[in-house]
């Protein structure tokens, strides 16, 4: 085994941040090589591991370090059926972004200052690696305190990227997006300390021993709100829009995880950690879940702006995997997070398309497109696969996910009080149709039809910025084929819970 293999995953980003930021000034975008390679190394970390995982070697493998024993903290990372999938698929489309990020960034320097400024790929690329290093230890996290400053170590240089590197009103945009995500961090730490109060340790694995009660229901229902906030559900959903299209492109990959990776937190500490505290949580959250699947969608629908339609969508797509938890059923939970890594490989093609668009056309608006697909084959491709994984088209991994997932919330839909869990499940598949009429909708405004004159001379975008999309597609392609690669693991995790139904 290899030594401090969890430990590497997190202090390798970490590290390479100040190496990209030294490198940067010299070697302008190419240091996003530096950044990709590093990726690439905890990328083969993460992959070994899943192999010992996958093939029933090993439960799962942790490593724990001191951190502060006097006040009973210790430091740890666990990778089991769990936290692996979620983080190598999390590390897999960071890596892709990295080396897409050199061209896009290169243009947007070009906007911003009319000439491309070598210093700014050195913030750029620092923020990006410890965004990196905050997702994956969200991720492997075992401390609920560690949890909670892998959870900071995402929004400090997110916020950053936003304000530096962002479109319209980014300081504002960058202070609005800060605000509303530290008001949900803040109210998960709330949750945090309550559980803490009830089980005098601060151990995610402790959770368990949190007695049924008002301090329970408090801490969990804290903590459950505090990530919907994160994730933008309906009623907290007003940061998520302007944030998700007024920053870099090449940064909405993360903007995407980052709200999506509340479902597998949601998972880890109340499913897993507190299931019948949670419980009466779960039909709540599955009808908060219908109702933002619906709104994001409707909405969606009316956008004429291609970062906009596809920010709205994000408030939407995310929704379904929370109603997939919610049914507390093993194809809902497995199926709900096994969606949410399809989500992030279907948006962060579909945003990058975007972030071509703008670099290459010239406009967001889609009014003033049509025909493209003429002079961007690629790009044109990306585009048609990426609504295909959004839309649960065969043979992508979104198919797969989506299927699995509304087998469970129908599993569960003849219990409940009256049925209820049926009617949502009903509405739930209904509003499935949303999401196809907002994904190939505007693919057709933007790709087909008459070219107008004026982009004429628009060029397929460099191999950089389609090349990684094409990877991300294959692994769609290939996980709709042969889902196991990832939920295998998902599986037997949920199977391992307290759930109902199939």
């Amino acid at each position: 085994m290899i030594p401090y293999v969890l430990l590497q995953m997190v202090a390798v980003p970490l590290v390479f941040s100040v190496v990209v930021f030294a490198l940067g000034g010299r070697m302008g975008k190419k240091v996003g090589w530096v950044a990709f390679a590093s990726l690439l190394y905890t990328t083969v970390l993460m992959v070994l591991v899943g192999l010992g995982l996958f093939n029933g070697g090993q439960q799962q493998v942790s490593e724990n370090y001191v951190w502060a024993p006097v006040a009973g903290l210790d430091f740890g990372f666990l990778a089991d059926n769990l936290s692996l999938p979620v983080a190598l698929v999390m590390n897999i489309v960071v890596a892709t972004t990295a080396v897409y990020s050199m061209d896009y960034m290169k243009h947007r320097l070009e906007v911003m200052f009319g000439e491309e400024k070598k210093g700014q790929y050195s913030l750029y690329f620092i923020n990006f690696m410890l965004l990196d290093a905050g997702l994956i230890g969200v991720a492997l996290a075992t401390n609920l305190i560690e949890l909670y400053l892998f959870v900071e170590l995402m929004l400090i240089p997110s916020a950053f990227m936003v304000a530096l590197f962002g479109y319209t009103n980014r300081e504002r945009t960058a202070i609005m997006y800060f605000l509303w995500n530290h008001l949900g961090a803040f109210i998960f730490f709330a949750g945090i300390i309550l559980a803490y109060i009830g089980t005098k340790s601060f151990e995610i694995s402790s959770l368990g021993g949190l007695q049924v009660g008002t301090l329970a229901y408090w801490a969990a229902g804290l903590i459950l709100l505090g990530w919907l906030v994160k994730m933008a559900v309906f009623g907290v959903h007003m940061w998520l829009p302007t944030a998700h299209a007024e920053h870099p492109t090449s940064f909405a990959p993360f903007i995407v995880t980052i709200v999506g990776v509340g479902n597998y937190v949601v998972v880890r500490l109340l499913v897993q950690g507190m299931p019948t505290v949670f419980a009466p949580f779960a039909f709540p959250l599955m009808v908060v879940a219908l109702v933002t699947m619906v709104y994001g969608g409707v909405l969606t629908m009316v956008q004429n702006d291609v970062k906009y339609l596809y920010a709205w969508s994000t408030i939407s797509q995310n929704a379904y995997s929370l109603l997939g938890i919610g049914s507390l059923s093993l194809l809902g939970v497995s199926g709900g997070i096994f969606y949410f890594l399809n989500h992030i490989i279907g948006k962060t093609i579909l945003f990058c398309v975007a972030g071509i668009l703008i670099s290459q056309v010239g406009t967001r608006d889609m009014r003033k497109m049509g025909g493209l697909a003429a002079r961007m084959p690629i790009t044109a491709t990306l585009c048609v696969l990426g609504s295909m994984i959004l839309s649960a088209v065969p043979p992508t991994g979104g198919f797969q996910g989506e299927w699995i997932l509304f087998a469970g919330v129908f599993s569960r839909g003849t219990t409940g009080p009256l049925g209820w869990n049926f009617v949502v499940a009903i509405f739930g598949i209904a509003a499935t149709i949303l999401t196809v009429a907002y994904t190939f909708w505007p693919l057709r405004r933007m790709f087909f039809g008459a070219l107008p004159a004026e982009l004429a001379q628009v060029r397929e975008a460099p191999l950089a910025m389609t090349v990684p999309l094409l990877v991300l597609a294959a692994l769609s392609i290939a996980i709709g084929i042969y889902p196991d690669l990832f939920f295998k693991f998902l599986y037997h995790y949920a199977s391992m819970l307290p759930l109902g139904g199939h």
